[in-house]
């Protein structure tokens, strides 16, 4: 089964938006007051049937959450929402966090749970301002704490776990390569593991570079088999009271990844009942 849990049969976009939405306005009203740098940013709550989905992909790093919710972001007309981005562009800009945030960043420093949720609900602020409906959050949130406190600044509808066997997902990471030149990402492994103690076979082509950028591929320094396994074992250990927080809300659908791209992308719309809905939109073009 690629998907443990599938999102009922939907039959139409304004269906798709209400997909798995559990109003969580009883919660806030239980909830602690919100901290105080949150005051400022009251992100409207609108009815799920007058919205876009408001969804949050979580999963290993190195599993794809980027490529898919970028996929999805573009299929649903939903900005594709990544904490990382945000941060990098702060830093880039002469924003009041600007100067903060490089300090943080060249003392080797966590940027902490205040900044992100500050920037993340300036950015769904801005966004809702601009007439956008819904997102895709990319990666966050990481800890409990961040989940509640995201909770007190707006809905979210459904969780995507992302899951692929650990022993595809370092080779996955070590095959990872970066051109030195344009910057784009590649990645030379050529993975073919077979089914073994209930595990499924699973196989993923590599993502080559075109001629010109292949003799300056570089790795990143951090990808190395060590490094690897240990930041895979700080998010498992991270990750698991998140998952269990919105598995309690019924808001947690777990997708284990059949393959690469190819085999991935066809079953994740299905699980999420979108396979009939990309092809309208296919039609439609």
């Amino acid at each position: 089964m690629a998907a443990v849990t599938r999102v009922s049969k939907l039959a139409g976009l304004s269906q798709i938006r209400r997909c798995v939405f559990s109003s969580s306005a009883a919660a806030v009203a239980e909830a602690e007051t919100a901290p105080s740098f949150l005051q400022s940013y009251k992100i409207t709550g609108r009815d799920p049937k007058e919205r876009n989905v408001q969804w949050v992909f979580l999963g290993c790093p190195g599993v794809g959450k980027g490529t898919y919710a970028s996929r999805l972001s573009n299929l649903l007309g939903v900005p594709h929402i990544a904490t990382g981005d945000l941060v990098r562009e702060e830093l880039a800009s002469s924003g009041p966090l600007s100067q903060q945030l490089t300090e943080i960043v060249n003392q080797g420093k966590l940027v902490s749970d205040e900044i992100i949720i500050t920037l993340l609900s300036k950015r769904l602020e801005a966004g809702e301002a601009q007439g956008e409906s819904g997102f895709i959050l990319d990666g966050f949130p990481r800890t409990i704490r961040q989940a509640e406190i995201l909770e007190r600044v707006t809905d979210i509808d459904l969780v995507v776990n992302l899951k692929l066997r650990e022993d595809v997902l370092i080779e996955k990471c070590l095959g990872r390569r970066i051109c030195g030149e344009c910057g784009k990402n590649f990645n030379v492994a050529n993975i073919n593991v077979k089914a073994e103690d209930g595990k499924p076979q699973i196989s993923m082509a590599p993502l080559l570079p075109p001629s010109h950028c292949m003799s300056k591929l570089i790795t990143r320094a951090d990808d190395t088999e060590e490094v690897v396994k240990e930041r895979l074992r700080i998010y498992k250990e991270k990750s698991q009271p998140v998952e269990e927080y919105y598995r309690s809300q019924e808001k947690l659908m777990e997708f284990d990844l059949p393959g690469g791209i190819p085999e991935s992308w066809p079953k994740l719309l299905e699980a999420l009942s979108l396979d009939d809905f990309e092809e309208r939109q296919s039609a439609a073009a």
